[in-house]
């Protein structure tokens, strides 16, 4: 076993953790943050999309022993007290999602996304998702929802 810890969503976790543990598996199974979501364990669809100290990452192809010491955002922590976060309205608003199985990967690759590139193309977008997978929408409302999103970010909302 390997003790970590790892600061999510805000808060402090130190835990022992097997070395062949995935972060996907540490977050959902040793953590309880099962928002992130796995879609593959292959790194191919993206569901299990995390921010690692700001950058996206997917969780199913690193190890949680990698993350020590890490700050880990996940969609767990986007809603606050005052509501939804910017990019969670945006993808309401702009039907960014059908079944919600890639929302979470969705969500936290956007924000990683518009922080690169405050005022992506549409094709920046699509470019910039690449490498997250949507079975149902035909990504033209996750398209849309980012664009708001950075639009939003970009007239004072939080990125």
């Amino acid at each position: 076993m390997a003790r970590i810890t790892v600061n999510v969503d805000g808060m402090d976790h130190t835990t022992d953790v097997e070395p062949r543990t995935l972060l996907v598996h540490h977050l959902r199974e040793g953590l309880g943050k099962t928002g992130t979501v796995v879609g593959c364990d292959t790194s191919n669809c993206g569901a299990c999309t995390v921010l690692i100290d700001g950058e996206s990452v997917k969780s199913c192809s690193v190890l949680a022993v990698q993350a020590d010491g890490a700050t880990i955002e996940t969609v767990e922590g986007l809603a606050g007290p005052e509501g939804l976060h910017p990019v969670q309205t945006a993808f309401h608003e702009h039907h960014g999602l059908q079944c919600g199985y890639c929302t979470p990967g969705m969500l936290m690759r956007s924000i990683c996304l518009v922080r690169e590139n405050p005022s992506p193309s549409e094709d920046e977008v699509r470019e910039g998702l690449n490498g997250n997978m949507c079975r149902c929408t035909g990504y033209q409302g996750i398209v849309s929802a980012v664009m708001a999103y950075a639009e939003s970010a970009d007239e004072g909302g939080t990125r």
